[in-house]
């Protein structure tokens, strides 16, 4: 059967002209072996030779089966989204000698090698963590970003792999996003007590993709497993490109706003405790973050921005960017108040409201809103 196979290729070449492919040694390579030479291969170097020509085996990117979480969700969508394993199939298995064979595994084998493309986090005496400053244990989609994220990040924002905005907004979704993924799938508690929480969240991200794992009484075959599966990375995959972009085009741009305003607060008031900003744009820890940079001092207490319908908002400035206790609420007399009242008990015209927490006010106008503040300096 080789002898007449070589003989209708030697024929079909020999048939083809000056537009024939040139002649290469026939080559028959076994299925076993030609699995076995591909593992040692980057992935875009993975071949398989077939009679009279070559054909490239698709990447594969390998993972646990049975029931999955957030992390590996996550980290199977990211690695879709880089140059090397946009194409990639997804293998889930716990079988040694297949995943043996896989391009690049993660969440399972019980190894962490990034030079052979190993990226598990259950064995014992894994420790790894992101650095920048951040001390949480990496989970398989933290691994994963740590490696690829910042290649992720500037496909995603079509920014070049040298702007500084890469490294920059790769840091941000790492605590705004990854991190929480990390903690969760490694059971790091959020907060450093031994007090039961307050409340319970099951809409995080980690819990809804969770939550798409087959019911104990329904249907739980591979190929379920596995549609379930495609439905969290598109999930967690989805949520993930929304932030990245949110960061990039929306968080970051308002940095030179929140800036200005910091700069010329003495202009609004001479105690430089309040701000104005001169749209409204997401200001908390930008603000925050030059505090820091700049070593203010007295630091902003209020902050004063037009809303939608041209009115304006002050707010009380949080001690943290997601704290609910602020650095100096509105007058306790003015809570819960509104309109003609609100203009009697505080003795300025124009306000629409304070919110009963203290927070946030309203005003018709700039100068209303900054004579609120103003007073509000003064006031408990």
């Amino acid at each position: 059967l080789y002898a007449a196979a070589a003989l209708r290729q030697a024929f079909s070449l020999s048939s083809a002209g000056s537009h024939a492919f040139p002649r290469q040694p026939l080559r028959f390579v076994s299925q076993r072996s030609a699995a076995r030479s591909r593992s040692f291969m980057p992935p875009q170097a993975s071949e398989a030779t077939t009679i009279g020509s070559k054909r490239k085996m698709p990447v594969q990117i390998g993972t646990h089966d049975g029931s999955f979480h957030c992390d590996e969700a996550l980290g199977c969508f990211l690695l879709q989204h880089t140059a090397a394993y946009e194409n990639a199939e997804v293998v889930r298995t716990r079988d040694p000698d297949t995943l043996s064979q896989l391009d690049i595994v993660i969440d399972v084998g019980a190894v962490y090698a990034p030079e052979t493309n190993r990226f598990d986090h259950h064995q014992r005496g894994f420790e790894e963590i992101f650095g920048h400053g951040f001390v949480t244990k990496l989970s398989s989609a933290g691994l994963v970003y740590k490696h690829f994220g910042r290649e992720i990040v500037a496909r995603a924002l079509e920014f070049p792999a040298d702007d500084a905005r890469v490294e920059r907004i790769y840091l941000k979704v790492y605590k705004s996003f990854i991190e929480a993924v990390d903690g969760i799938d490694n059971g790091v508690n959020a907060w450093e007590s031994d007090k039961p929480a307050r409340y319970v969240d099951n809409t995080g991200l980690s819990a809804r993709v969770g939550k798409l794992n087959p019911a104990w009484n329904e249907e739980s075959t591979p190929p379920v497993q596995l549609t379930q599966f495609h439905k969290g990375m598109a999930l967690a995959g989805g949520e993930f490109m929304d932030a990245v972009k949110y960061y990039g085009l929306s968080w970051l741009p308002a940095r030179q706003y929140v800036e200005e305003a910091l700069d010329t607060a003495k202009a609004v008031h001479p105690s430089g405790e309040i701000i104005k900003l001169p749209c409204y744009c997401p200001w908390k820890e930008h603000l925050f973050e030059l505090e820091e940079e700049k070593k203010v001092t007295p630091l902003p207490k209020y902050a004063l921005f037009a809303d939608e319908k041209g009115n304006w908002r002050i707010q009380a400035i949080p001690l943290t960017p997601a704290s609910f206790e602020n650095r100096k609420a509105l007058p306790a007399a003015w809570r819960g108040e509104r309109d003609a009242a609100l203009d009697t008990v505080s003795g300025i015209e124009g306000c629409i409201f304070v919110h009963a927490a203290g927070f946030i006010g309203g005003n018709k106008t700039y100068e209303g809103a900054l004579a609120m503040a103003s007073k509000a300096l003064e006031l408990d």
